[in-house]
């Protein structure tokens, strides 16, 4: 396998951009290659993940490419999911040997509509669709199911937005950041029972975008490259009634492959959304809570970007490897309702 590794993250989100998109993320874009002294002509490869759907308009990607200046003429692709993918598909680029440099970026704007009721049109068409659910709804099925088979407790839901919303202090990113008791936060009404305002994300607007390159390039413009030593991801059955939403098949399987629990994990950043997805990841991926910082950043539930949200996680594990605050970091991705798709990444100093 060839060495690759992530030498630079950046990252913009916050509740509402009025910038158009290539607005939003050309500083973002700008930023990873100032870090890296890469110009546009030692980018290889570039990568994107949006949605179509998400901004309302066919080809809606091609649009962006702008901020990537793209004259001389450019090599380019893109992914209609979260810019994990993107990710994804450049590191296989540079494992093909086809490739050296790559830029991959994520974006969305959600901010023009509602984003939940925009992600309902994921479900079955035929046996979800009609029930009119929309995706805090389903996410709330998906706790009423643990809680009353004693998967997670409300107090450990809101423990885990506590803990989040105070590591989130640190991070200049997260839309909800503070100090709250658990007691102050259960005392909180119901947005849709069981979740409270607390257990959902906190939709913003943003991007990200990372730096991928082999170990020649890596060590010259990187002080502490964050070595991907492997990436995996799975999808399950996309019917609601073929799963079991106390589990996350995928995101076990592919955590296997990778062998995470065979060493020490210090840092894992989790794409989880609502906070009874954190606990269900944690024991998918077989993560030890006591050895393994989970989310430093504060999550996807402190500021959770809509195609961003799971490139941002890898960005952020990747970035502890940079401080030399981690030596063995996981970044995870997920997509679909109740985790329905799941991408997991191992990272080493």
């Amino acid at each position: 396998m060839i060495d690759v590794a992530v030498v630079a993250y950046a990252a913009r989100q916050q509740p509402v951009f009025d910038e158009n998109e290539i607005e939003m993320m050309a500083p973002v874009i700008e930023d990873v290659r100032v870090a890296t002294g890469l110009g546009p002509d030692d980018l290889d490869f570039t990568c994107s993940g949006s949605s179509d759907f998400l901004a309302g308009a066919a080809f809606s990607f091609v649009m962006t490419v702008d901020a990537t200046r793209p004259v001389p003429p450019i090599v380019e692709s893109h992914v209609e999911m979260d810019g994990a993918w993107a990710l994804y598909e450049a590191w296989v680029k540079l494992q093909l040997g086809e490739a050296k440099t790559a830029l991959i970026y994520g974006y969305g704007k959600s901010s023009p509509g509602s984003l939940r009721d925009v992600l309902a049109t994921q479900l079955d068409p035929y046996a979800a669709g009609p029930l009119k659910a929309d995706a805090f709804g389903i996410a709330g099925l998906q706790a009423r199911y643990m809680l009353d088979a004693g998967d997670v407790t409300e107090a450990r839901m809101a423990e885990i937005a506590a803990r989040s919303m105070a590591s989130a202090e640190s991070n200049p990113l997260s839309i909800r950041k503070g100090t709250r008791r658990v007691e102050e936060l259960l005392a909180e009404p119901y947005l849709h029972d069981p979740l409270r305002a607390h257990d959902v994300p906190a939709r913003a607007d943003g991007g990200a975008a990372v730096i991928l390159a082999t170990r020649e390039v890596a060590e010259r413009v990187c002080e502490r490259p964050a070595w991907v030593r492997g990436i995996d991801h799975r999808m399950d059955i996309h019917h609601l009634g073929a799963r079991d939403p106390r589990r996350a098949p995928s995101a076990a399987i592919a955590a296997q492959a990778l062998a995470v629990t065979a060493d020490k994990i210090d840092v894992a950043e989790l794409d989880a959304p609502f906070t009874h997805q954190e606990a269900l990841l944690a024991t998918e991926l077989g993560l030890d809570s006591e050895a393994t910082t989970i989310n430093p950043s504060g999550g996807s539930l402190c500021g959770h970007v809509m195609m961003g949200a799971g490139l941002t996680r890898i960005g952020e594990a990747a970035a502890r490897i940079h401080r030399g605050e981690a030596d063995r970091a996981v970044a995870h991705a997920t997509s679909g309702p109740w985790l329905q798709q799941n991408l997991v990444a191992v990272m080493e100093g």
